[in-house]
C-alpha cells in the first residue's frame, strides 16, 4: 500500500512528456473548444456556446489531447474538470485566443485605415482648413492626414516624386494643367504703425529669386517708374509678414496673409494690381475616394475666400 501511494506520488510529479512536444501545433479551433468545455462545466452546454454539437465537441477535445499528449479534462458524472496538464493548456490558449483576436483587429484597422498625404501653401495650412479638417475626419475616421506645409514648388516636387497624394499649390495662370484652379487673390501690404510706401527707393520685402511674387512686384514697380530695392528676403511666410508689420519695406501676399499688423494698400496708392497666380489642386486619376473628397473640402474653402475678397 506505501508503494502503490509512492508510485501515485511520483506520477503527480513528472508528467510523462509527449515525444511530439516541440513540434505541436495547436489550432485554435480546438482550443477554443477546450476553454468552452470548462467553463461552462459540460460538453452539452459548451456545445450550445459554440453552436456546435456535443459529438463534435468531445472529438475536438480528443483532438487536442491526443496534440497535447496528456489527458485535459476529469469526466465526471455530473462535471467536467481541467487535469494539471488541463489547467497549464487552459492558461495558455486563453492567452493564444486573447492574441489571435487582438490580431485580429489590428488587421482588420489596418487595412481600412487610409493614409493621405496633402500638401498645402504655408499660408493656407492654418486658420480655416483646420476646421475643415476636423469636419472631414468626422466623416472619415478612418482616414490619416499627413499634411505637410512649404512653397509650392517645393511641394510639387513633393508630389510628382510620390511622395504627396494630394498638394494645393500656387502658379502662374495656366503654366499646369490641375484637375481644379481658383485664382490667387493678391494685395500689397504695408506696415500699419511703420509705413514704407512713401520712401525712395521703395523698400521691398520678397521671397529669394526664383521665388513666388517676386518678379511681379519688380515688374509692377518698374511700370509705373518707381525706385526700388531689396530690404528683406526670406523663404518664410512668417518672415515676410514680420518683415512689413516691423516696417522693413512693403510686399505681395495673399488677402488672407495680411494682419492686423498690416495695412493693404489700395488703388489709391499708385500700385497696380496684379492678377497672374492661380491656386492648382492636383491629384492623380488613380486617386481613391478619401483624397477625391478632400480635394473637394480645398474646393469649398477656396470659394469661400474668394468670395471673401
Amino acid at each position: 500500500m506505501i508503494k502503490a501511494n509512492h508510485h501515485i506520488k511520483k506520477l503527480n510529479i513528472r508528467m510523462p512528456i509527449s515525444p511530439k512536444s516541440n513540434n505541436v501545433l495547436f489550432e485554435l479551433d480546438l482550443l477554443k473548444a477546450m476553454v468552452a468545455v470548462v467553463e461552462c462545466g459540460s460538453f452539452t452546454t459548451a456545445a450550445t456556446r459554440l453552436h456546435s454539437t456535443q459529438s463534435t465537441v468531445s472529438q475536438k477535445i480528443r483532438r487536442l489531447e491526443d496534440l497535447a499528449g496528456h489527458t485535459l479534462l476529469d469526466r465526471g458524472n455530473r462535471d467536467v474538470r481541467p487535469t494539471e496538464a488541463g489547467h497549464v493548456l487552459l492558461r495558455y490558449a486563453r492567452q493564444m485566443l486573447a492574441a489571435n483576436e487582438q490580431l485580429a483587429e489590428a488587421l482588420s484597422g489596418a487595412m481600412v485605415a487610409i493614409t493621405v498625404r496633402l500638401g498645402l501653401p504655408e499660408d493656407f495650412a492654418t486658420g480655416p482648413i483646420t476646421k475643415a479638417f476636423s469636419s472631414f475626419s468626422q466623416h472619415y475616421p478612418h482616414v490619416k492626414l499627413e499634411v505637410t506645409s512649404g512653397l509650392s514648388r517645393d511641394l510639387y516636387h513633393g508630389y510628382e516624386q510620390g511622395e504627396l497624394d494630394l498638394v494645393l499649390v500656387k502658379q502662374r495662370r495656366h503654366s499646369r494643367a490641375a484637375v481644379t484652379c481658383r485664382p490667387e487673390k493678391l494685395v500689397w501690404i504695408d506696415s500699419a504703425r511703420h509705413p514704407c510706401l512713401k520712401q525712395d527707393p521703395i523698400p521691398l520685402v520678397t521671397f529669394p529669386q526664383r521665388g513666388l511674387y517676386r518678379d511681379e512686384m519688380i515688374q509692377a514697380l518698374e511700370t509705373i517708374g518707381r525706385r526700388w530695392r531689396i530690404s528683406f528676403t526670406s523663404s518664410s511666410l512668417a518672415g515676410i509678414q514680420e518683415a512689413v508689420a516691423n516696417g522693413m519695406g512693403i510686399s505681395l501676399l495673399p488677402r488672407r496673409a495680411a494682419s492686423k499688423n498690416h495695412q493693404i494698400l489700395t488703388r489709391r496708392s499708385g500700385l497696380p494690381e496684379i492678377d497672374a497666380y492661380e491656386m492648382g489642386i492636383f491629384y492623380r486619376s488613380s486617386a481613391n475616394q478619401a483624397i477625391r473628397e478632400l480635394a473637394d473640402v480645398l474646393v469649398q474653402l477656396l470659394d469661400r475666400s474668394e468670395a471673401k475678397s
